[in-house]
């Protein structure tokens, strides 16, 4: 992706010498060819006179630049930059372009859907894509107001960060158009606030939906809309979604103190995203993965709500107020995190929502924490590259633990009450980190740099372990608390947390003590615990009050693996999960006696999202952490309790259904398989679970992946499927063919030929490294490594990621595969340091996969 980088050092140069950005006056054509669009960008800002600067744009080709009037060489535009001599005190810089299409999730996405032919567009600017729509100083401190104009097809509805205005008509589209015909019009968009580029948005098609209103804590009526496609409309339960913004926008108001500050707030689901939404201000945009066609998990639907309400919360956070630069990044997604988790809990039916940031989000923390690539919380971004790549669990879910130990730290009330002096303050501004911790020291009277620096500085996580002595009358003579770091992460932190006690009481794990401590040091007495009765279980970060991993003593750890399953307690039972999770993957508890406790448990979970989690991290111990001689038999083993549980949990029940699904991923036997097709065919059946449209592919990727489904197939269900699911559907499928051959298509289609769309990639990938025999992937060990720098030189960031983290072939996890992972990085040392952290975070995976597999056979 040479070309298209910003540095921090250049940012700042630039912002010294463009003092302040007017207004951007965007016009778009979208009613041009199938693949590109035309903009006309008109830019009035302040500058040091004399002074040359630059302005980003990724363009097909730019056709016309007048800066002060005076016309520019075109030749000026080079590498996603148009530079920009001999400035004036106030300029006015006006350039024409032609821009392209994508199918990448990045720029202006545009999809066919092929249920009706109709065109979809949607645009996806974070972190530096709107200049691949319009020319822009792509930097977040430079903001300024935007006026949009877009031109398209009359049928439409356009969305943007202000309220739709009526359309004005504007001819018929020309012969050479994609439109040809067909009657235009023009929407002429009032001026947004005073906001970031990476935040304004466009999304234009055929999107149908729903429409309401709620009046603000100011007493503004505040329009609301819910769209998605057409052809989606009759799944979209819009008048949950408009219900959950409406509790999001009550909880956050009085919360924050601080009304909803914009004109409207309309949410769309667009086809083909690549994350889960994007906080748009008044025009957020949501991935369609959460317009629920078919039965899914309970702990999707939470994520729904928590999502809905993470983006509402970035109003305020984010767009309101936005960071100078982005080493900021985690704050904004940390603050929303934190705080939609917390409506969530307290302001929607999802009252076990901790639970769920628990067994979910702090586990992808944990896992991103300690990798070798691993970062303080505030990042050094020295440049795009690297904020593109800390997009990660730092980012979002360890920056919200934090957040939530600061909350106790400093008390609830005062904590808000400084944020809503930070709101107040620099409303419409950009800030750096010390402007919230000057307002939290305010309200609260505690000086927070020596918290901060100890969370906010350093990386890697902290490890708690208890050690404690018992004497003759079964009672604790001396307790301590011991805090450990990895050697190339020494810090050792504060922390703030409970001791559970617990005993097998009527059959059931159950509390019978707590005390709660501050840990900070290496090692740390707890003197309320002496004379204490020792339980069977010690839980170090019982009720998860801290950013740690736990240990268990030899007693305590037996307790768990024979108990677990009847605590009653669902984030006790979370951290619990956790813990073992930390200590297979540190090659402590072998991947086996991991394996037997779930499937000796796993059917007592109700907690939908640690239920979800923990057949996860199944899967991961089953197909990569177990030796390969081991693994067919536990696959076996595993679909049969599977499907045991399935047949014994509540009709129409979650955990039916996620055990069934499990059961269709680990069937391995002819016997099993064979079932399998019997659930699809109607021959067998679950009581109360209906094998819809999304059912039915997993039972045939199954089917496949065991190579008892063949192309044609697969080919029929996706004639009968034919949507945008289903096409990935199908090629998750295909992919997973057991045949050498299956696997070279799929390999040709998304690495080798360029085009594929970016759910597609990511479909063909989930398939490809679906495997009962893993030596089938030998073959593309070296053709990956051959290929990676070719990859990242000619795709977008995107796509490069998609096809480099999912093509990797991980079921391979070996020393062989390390060795070739390793050689690549000593080979390439001048990689890009994105690209580098990709190899690098896979070959992390490889040798705890291999340090597991060592720890079984111990």
């Amino acid at each position: 992706m040479p070309g298209t980088n910003l540095t921090r050092v250049e940012a700042q140069q630039r912002a010294n010498v463009i003092s302040k950005v007017h207004s951007y006056d965007v016009d778009l054509n979208l009613a041009g060819s199938a693949t590109q669009f035309t903009a006309r960008t008109t830019v009035k800002f302040a500058a040091t006179a004399g002074a040359a600067s630059f302005i980003d744009l990724v363009a097909d080709k730019v056709t016309s630049i007048t800066l002060n009037g005076a016309p520019v060489d075109t030749a000026a535009f080079s590498d996603s930059r148009i530079t920009l001599q001999n400035l004036a005190a106030e300029n006015e810089l006006v350039i024409e372009s032609l821009q392209a299409y994508t199918n990448t999730g990045e720029g202006m996405h545009r999809f066919v859907d092929p249920v009706d032919d109709e065109v979809y567009l949607y645009t996806q600017f974070e972190v530096p894509d709107s200049r691949r729509v319009f020319a822009v100083f792509e930097q977040p401190d430079l903001k300024s107001v935007f006026n949009f104009t877009v031109t398209a097809p009359a049928h439409w509805l356009v969305v943007s960060n202000q309220p739709t205005p009526e359309p004005v008509a504007a001819g018929t589209a020309p012969a050479e158009s994609y439109f040809a015909g067909k009657e235009l019009a023009t929407w002429e968009f009032s001026s947004t606030p005073v906001m970031s580029s990476y935040i304004t948005a466009i999304i234009a098609g055929p999107y149908q939906g729903t429409r309401s209103e709620l009046v603000n804590a100011e007493g503004r009526t505040i329009p609301l809309g819910v769209f998605c496609r057409a052809s989606l409309l009759e799944h979209l339960d819009a008048d949950y979604i408009i219900e959950k913004t409406r509790e999001g926008f009550e909880f956050f108001e009085k919360t924050f103190g601080y009304p909803y500050p914009f004109a409207k707030y309309d949410q769309v689901f667009v086809p083909e995203f690549n994350m889960g939404a994007m906080e748009n201000i008044g025009a957020v945009t949501h991935t369609e993965a959460y317009v629920f066609r078919s039965k899914t998990e309970d702990a999707l639907k939470e994520r729904r709500v928590v999502t809905v309400l993470h983006e509402l919360a970035h109003m305020w956070f984010g767009d309101l107020v936005t960071m100078k630069w982005w080493n900021d990044l985690w704050l904004n997604e940390s603050f929303a995190e934190y705080t939609s988790v917390l409506a969530t809990a307290e302001a929607t039916e999802w009252r076990d929502a901790w639970t769920t940031f628990a067994s979910m989000e702090k586990a992808w923390a944990y896992r991103q924490d300690q990798l070798p690539s691993t970062h303080p919380i505030v990042a050094e971004i020295r440049d795009l590259e690297d904020v593109m790549a800390n997009f990660d669990g730092i980012t979002y879910a360890k920056g919200a633990s934090v957040l939530t130990a600061l909350v106790s730290y400093v008390g609830r009330d005062k904590f808000f009450a400084g944020v809503n002096a930070y709101f107040k303050k620099h409303a419409y501004g950009n800030t750096e980190l010390p402007d919230l911790l000057t307002e939290l020291e305010a309200t609260s009277g505690r000086d927070l740099g020596a918290w901060a620096k100890a969370w906010l500085e350093t990386a890697g996580v902290n490890t708690l372990t208890p050690e404690f002595t018992v004497d003759a009358a079964g009672k604790f003579s001396s307790f301590k608390v011991l805090q450990s770091a990895h050697p190339d992460y020494p810090t050792i932190r504060p922390h703030r947390i409970a001791i559970g006690c617990y005993d097998v009481v009527d059959g059931k794990l159950t509390r019978v003590h707590q005390v709660e401590a501050d840990v900070a040091e290496t090692s740390v007495e707890i003197p309320e615990l002496v004379g204490v009765p020792q339980p069977a279980l010690v839980l170090l970060n019982d009720d998860d009050l801290s950013f740690a991993k736990v240990r268990f003593d030899e007693q305590s750890l037996e307790t768990v693996l024979a108990h677990l399953g009847s605590c009653a307690d669902s984030l006790t039972r979370g951290v619990l999960w956790i813990a073992l999770w930390d200590a297979v993957r540190d090659g402590e508890l072998a991947p086996s006696r991991f394996i037997d406790c779930i499937l000796q448990h796993i059917g007592g979970e109700d907690q939908s999202s640690t239920l979800r989690t923990v057949l996860s991290q199944l899967a991961t111990a089953a197909n990569i952490y177990l030796p390969v001689a081991k693994r067919n038999a536990a696959a076996e083993r595993i679909a049969a309790r599977m499907l045991e549980l399935a047949h014994s949990a509540t009709a129409g029940s979650d955990s039916q259904f996620q055990l069934f699904k499990a059961f269709a991923a680990f069937a391995t036997s002819e016997e099993q398989l064979a079932a399998v097709a019997a659930y699809r065919n109607g021959e067998r059946t679950l009581p109360d679970l209906t094998i819809d449209t999304d059912l039915n592919w997993v039972l045939l990727t199954s089917l496949a992946a065991g190579g008892k489904a063949d192309v044609a197939a697969i080919d029929a269900a996706a004639a009968a499927d034919n949507t945008a699911s289903g096409k990935q559907s199908a090629a998750r499928a295909r992919a997973a063919l057991p045949s050498l051959d299956a696997k070279r298509a799929a390999w040709q289609e998304n690495v080798v030929t360029d085009g594929a769309a970016n759910l597609i990639i990511r479909s063909s990938a989930d398939g490809f490294k679906r495997v009962k025999d893993a030596t089938v992937l030998e073959p593309f060990v070296t053709e990956y490594f051959e290929i990676v720098n070719d990859i990242w030189n000619n795709r977008s960031y995107q796509i490069s990621e998609e096809i480099l983290v999912g093509f990797y072939p991980m079921p391979l996890a070996s020393p062989e595969l390390a060795a070739a992972s390793q050689k690549w990085l000593d080979d390439n040392p001048d990689a890009a340091a994105s690209l580098r952290r990709m190899i690098i975070e896979s070959l992390s995976d490889v040798e705890r996969a291999v340090k597991a597999q060592r720890a079984d056979l111990a």
